[in-house]
């Protein structure tokens, strides 16, 4: 397959966007960009930094001093997510980041400075990025644009179970809350709100296991690049 494509996944959390674009970036030898993950480093920086995003000018300070960049896990094989530098891929994913990175990604400023970079990142293809403007805003024109749902309980059992490992403490009315949280704000925030692109193919993952959904979507990319070439 040397067709080149550029595939964008939209949905809300904790539905398996990032779990895709990994598995597709890794078996078609694509770059992977988890937007998600740059506007959680984005938040952990407010957070660090005691940025208030009630006060733009603040806002528009700190984004001057934030540089996001990608390298590659090499025990791994993953991208990773780096904040002025650090790899801060194990930090983002703290229930503190969950709880305020839908109100920073709401801010017209934030968003604008990070749709700029991903644009930047897939102007040569051969990227698959996820995230909830994706295939609405960063990338209009994506020859593949996917857009995630899972069914609730499975969405807050895997969100779970991933922060669990790292806090036992947590509890599931509490990811159901977040979850519930950051779906509103995701869906009804005045910039760049979570929707799905007409021309978006809707990939339900509620019954799917990982390889099913990876096989399943495998051949849109097949179909897709082949009537490129």
């Amino acid at each position: 397959m040397d067709e080149k494509i550029t595939i964008a996944i939209d949905g809300h959390s904790s539905c398996g966007k990032s779990t895709l674009a990994k598995d597709l970036a890794k078996t078609l030898g694509y770059r992977h960009i988890d937007s998600g993950a740059m506007y959680r480093a984005i938040t952990l920086y407010f957070i660090r930094n005691n940025i208030s995003i009630n006060h733009i000018d603040e806002v528009k300070e700190a984004l001057g001093s934030i540089r996001l960049s990608f390298i590659k896990n090499e025990a791994t094989g993953q991208s990773e997510i780096c904040l002025n530098g650090e790899d801060i891929a194990h930090l983002v994913q703290d229930m503190i980041v969950a709880e305020k990175v839908s109100d920073v990604a709401a801010i017209k400023e934030v968003r604008e400075f990070a749709v700029a970079q991903q644009q930047e990142m897939g102007k040569d293809k051969g990227i698959v990025m996820d995230g909830r403007d994706i295939g609405t805003v960063v990338f209009p024109n994506a020859e593949l644009k996917i857009f995630m749902t899972a069914e609730m309980d499975i969405r807050v059992n895997r969100r779970f179970q991933e922060l669990y490992q790292k806090n036992p403490n947590i509890t599931y009315e509490e990811v159901t809350a977040n979850i519930q949280m950051r779906d509103y704000i995701d869906s009804n925030r005045e910039e760049s709100p979570l929707t799905q692109a007409p021309d978006a193919v809707v990939l339900d993952n509620t019954s799917l296991s990982r390889e099913e959904q990876l096989k399943k979507v495998l051949g849109w990319v097949k179909e897709k690049a082949e009537a490129l070439a």
